[in-house]
């Protein structure tokens, strides 16, 4: 733990040095007849090239997305998923703590989450959606369905909470006195889901496997017995589902047209493919110069690479030609000598 704070904290050192100009000859520690200047620190770190080269391309697109996008993002998003990430970690005073720990404090956070959400906004301004973009996303997209659903352990408790049910017990009194899904129990298992990952309650996780049964149900019907394995633990489950309204996908994707942009673009934005294309667009737009010879090429595997046009390639004929007489006309006055 010691060294990953310590690493941490010599990245954000390196970051105020770069910006400084790299020639602070401002002490940073002395001792009996010597002493470390910020520029000598700075020296040093600049001997790891990934980390350093890494820290200062993250500056570099910071300072392009907080300049370029940072208008459009609005303090309400970042105060409300300021307020999120602090319900998630015990409340104001844990996560205020937990932030201490990490060198951080309350407004250092927001303006980091402030970052984040200025280069989506970025990554949103390049996208575009075409209609065989929507096509695509139709072919796998099932809109949202009501259900309940009971989920257990074992597939013997699963059969015998199933045999209930068939024998008249209603669902919700089952699934809130056997089922092992926290956050739907209470509410007789009920659970909104669709083809992507949102759900309602959130963050409940649902296999694929039993979505794709739960959409062959009619209204009111139970499914069967239902395996599902999670392929990170290998642990198996078994849910029961109840459909209460499934809304069908039918055969005209411009009915959902609002939804699939949605997923379309989400999925755009996480795409690295997509991001690198954005970030190197950027950076070109931006004309960045780095003047350290050290770092001059950390932004290679982001800008695009130049393709030679056909009136590049026939400058480069005209310059061989010249090269070429040139050297002809060399080779015939040294012969006549």
């Amino acid at each position: 733990m010691k060294n990953k704070s310590f690493k941490l904290a010599a990245v954000t050192l390196l970051g105020v040095l770069t910006l400084a100009g790299c020639s602070s000859s401002k002490e940073v520690a002395s001792m009996k007849g010597a002493k470390i200047t910020e520029e000598d620190l700075y020296k040093e770190l600049k001997k790891d090239k990934n980390t350093s080269g890494q820290v200062l391309t993250g500056m570099i697109l910071n300072e392009i997305t907080d300049k370029e996008y940072g208008s459009k993002v609005d303090q309400k998003e970042v105060d409300k998923q300021y307020n999120e990430m602090q319900e998630q970690n015990g409340g104001k005073k844990a996560f205020e703590d937990l932030l201490k720990q990490n060198g951080l404090d309350v407004k250092t956070y927001k303006e980091s989450m402030k970052t984040q959400l200025a280069y989506k906004e970025m990554l949103k301004a390049h996208v575009k959606i075409t209609d065989e973009d929507l096509k695509q996303t139709w072919a796998t997209y099932h809109p949202s369905v009501d259900t309940q659903m009971i989920v257990l352990g074992s597939e013997e408790e699963a059969n015998a909470a199933l045999k209930e049910i068939n024998d008249g017990k209603s669902f919700d009194e089952v699934a809130k006195a056997k089922s092992t899904q926290e956050a739907t129990k209470k509410d007789g298992g009920k659970v909104t889901f669709d083809s992507t990952y949102t759900t309602k309650p959130e963050r409940v996780a649902i296999p694929d496997t039993v979505k794709e049964a739960a959409y062959k149900l009619e209204d009111g019907k139970t499914s069967e017995v239902i395996k599902a394995t999670d392929m990170t633990t290998g642990a198996d489950s078994f849910y029961i589902v109840k459909m209460v309204k499934n809304q069908k996908k039918g055969n005209d994707y411009k009915k959902f047209e609002k939804e699939l942009k949605t997923i379309t673009e989400e999925a755009k934005l996480a795409d690295p493919m997509f991001q690198q294309e954005v970030i190197g667009k950027e950076l070109e737009k931006a004309n960045v110069k780095i003047s350290d010879p050290d770092f001059k090429d950390i932004l290679t595997p982001y800008l695009p690479k130049k393709e030679e046009t056909k009136d590049t390639k026939e400058q480069d004929k005209k310059s061989d030609k010249k090269a070429d007489k040139k050297d002809d006309k060399k080779e015939t006055t040294e012969s006549s000598k």
